[in-house]
């Protein structure tokens, strides 16, 4: 499965449909407490940032296996929207569009 954030490639394709994923993620009140601190005082909030990391793989992976469960070959113009934490969750959305590598049958 290819997921890309460019538009096009090299080779012919054929566009499909949007394909999304959502991913939320909560954070613990340990967490949340340490990163206040953090956030009070100044300094990274690895915690966060590790939270946020995982949340993104898991809506790429997600995104991943909405597309090969409609037939792609892969997702072109891959955007990450606005990862938010709030209320002590984490809530990332990917999009993109499916696409089929030109004069393959659709799996």
């Amino acid at each position: 499965m290819r997921l890309l954030t460019s538009e096009s490639l090299e080779r012919p394709v054929e566009r499909g449909e949007i394909v999304y994923a959502v991913a939320v993620s909560g954070a613990n009140i340990l967490r949340d407490m340490r990163e206040a601190v953090i956030n009070t005082i100044g300094g990274r909030m690895t915690k966060y940032e590790a939270l946020l990391d995982q949340t993104i793989a898991r809506a790429l992976d997600e995104l991943a296996a909405r597309a090969h469960a409609k037939g792609y070959d892969g997702v072109l113009g891959i955007r990450v929207v606005h990862p938010t934490i709030t209320n002590g969750a984490i809530a990332v959305t990917v999009t993109g569009t499916g696409f089929r590598f030109s004069g393959q049958a659709s799996a």
